[in-house]
């Protein structure tokens, strides 16, 4: 028998760590390859990781509510056939363990630090601990952790940062336990670009009938990829007003027809995304992403559609969009839209998006910002149709179908010139919508 690795996968486009939401086996059962072990959440997207092997499962290294890295061990199998299990436990990473050598605090260790690093597992602090840790000045040679073996979860930080009761090293201490751990974690996150600072926990008087709910994985990521695009890109907005009278008789002249035809409805937003792929290709700066010392301008044009669930936002991308028609784009929005709210979206179905158009509309929204969505350059909301009076060409007044096109942009990407033009470009494309000028096939 041989004991084999199952390592947190890259579950997204730029996702470099996950957080274990719930186990679905236990130590002793049975799996054949494929089958799903761990519901994970990311910032991205919430999915299950699947097992590379069939056989037995040994051990479950990461606890529920823990956040690893990509890469990370999370449980371990046994399966038939290779070396012996003591061999295969033996390569495990052994950048690990010269933290059991090295002091977590002053030069001289007492029995009760001992036993701390004993329990936190050789000083093996994921990413997330580490980061939270840092931020908030925990020293965690200091933390009594929760998780297996000791080991310090970013469930036992976050009930210290709750608390305001932070741990923290004598000053005369000449070995703080944070560098320590940074040099047995396999991606130093102190070489990376500085994260945003964690909010400062906040007293809020609780009084009777108050409801407090609890932040779940997904809801947290969101609140740490929102706050990270809004720290790195410095946003800018634009909006334009378009008249769409013309686009709303067409589609509404064609809907019940395309229903009975094609199974699912025509919506306004198909007609919105395939204008905006389309003027995405006639102005690619729009379509890239800032690099640190480089832009890259994407080639494929791959539109990310905002949707939201009860308590969370999922942005799941529509591949090569300006290469389909609308009834495909229109598809696909129904797809993807449905995967979502029954929770069968892939992570995938996640990747790849190039820019994001959000429908705001749904909502009964008529002017909003969006935060981008990182990496991206931009995300344009596309609010409500409404029925206003307008001043006319020929100076009359007449009520039109207008909407809103609101842009959110990277300030380091783009510039104004290169965005209103793509805005007037969407703006033609779409007054120009007609039984004569669109084809919907």
């Amino acid at each position: 028998m041989a004991i084999e690795n199952i390592l947190m996968p890259q579950l997204g486009e730029s996702v470099t760590e996950g957080t274990i939401e719930k186990w679905l086996v236990k130590p002793g059962d049975t799996v054949n390859k494929y089958d799903s072990l761990a519901e994970v959440n990311t910032d991205k997207v919430t999915a299950e990781v699947p097992s590379s092997f069939t056989g037995v499962i040994k051990e479950l290294i990461a606890q529920e509510g823990e956040t690893l890295a990509v890469g990370a061990l999370v449980c371990t199998i046994e399966v038939e056939g290779g070396g012996t299990a003591e061999a295969a436990v033996e390569a495990v990473p052994a950048k690990e363990e010269p933290a059991n050598e090295m002091p977590a605090v002053g030069s001289q260790k007492t029995a009760s630090s001992l036993n701390r690093e004993k329990g936190a597992a050789a000083g093996r602090y994921s990413p997330a601990v580490l980061r939270l840790s840092q931020d908030n000045g925990i020293d965690l040679a200091l933390v009594e952790g929760s998780g297996k073996e000791g080991r310090i979860t970013r469930k036992d930080l976050l009930a210290i940062i709750e608390s305001g009761d932070i741990p923290s090293a004598p000053t005369t201490s000449p070995a703080p336990s944070v560098p320590v751990a940074e040099a047995s974690a396999p991606t130093p996150v102190t070489q990376a670009a500085p994260a945003p600072k964690a909010a400062e926990p906040v007293d809020v008087p609780v009084a009777a009938g108050d409801i407090e709910i609890p932040v779940t994985g997904v809801r947290r990521a969101i609140a740490s990829n929102m706050l990270r695009s809004k720290h790195e890109a410095p946003h800018a907005w634009m909006m334009i007003e378009v008249d769409v009278t013309n686009l709303v008789q067409y589609r509404d002249s064609l809907k019940n027809d395309f229903k009975k035809k094609e199974g699912f409805n025509l919506t306004y937003f198909a007609f919105f995304v395939k204008a905006v792929s389309q003027a995405l290709k006639e102005f690619p700066m729009m379509n890239s992403m800032w690099a640190g010392d480089k832009i890259i301008q994407k080639k494929d044009i791959n539109i990310s559609i905002a949707v939201a669930t009860e308590d969370s936002l999922y942005v799941p991308v529509i591949n090569n969009a300006d290469e389909k028609t609308i009834k495909g784009i229109g598809r696909d929005i129904q797809e993807l839209a449905g995967k979502v709210r029954s929770g069968k979206l892939k992570s995938s179905e996640m990747r790849g998006g190039t820019f994001t158009v959000n429908n705001t509309g749904s909502f009964g929204s008529v002017q909003s910002m969006g935060i981008i969505n990182h990496p991206q350059a931009a995300i344009l909301q596309i609010e409500s149709i409404v029925k206003r009076p307008v001043v006319m060409g020929n100076g009359m007044i007449g009520v039109r179908d207008m909407v809103n096109l609101c842009l959110s942009l990277d300030h380091r990407v783009l510039d104004g010139l290169v965005c209103g033009q793509f805005l007037a470009r969407v703006k033609a494309i779409l007054e120009n919508v007609s039984a004569e000028n669109t084809s919907i096939y």
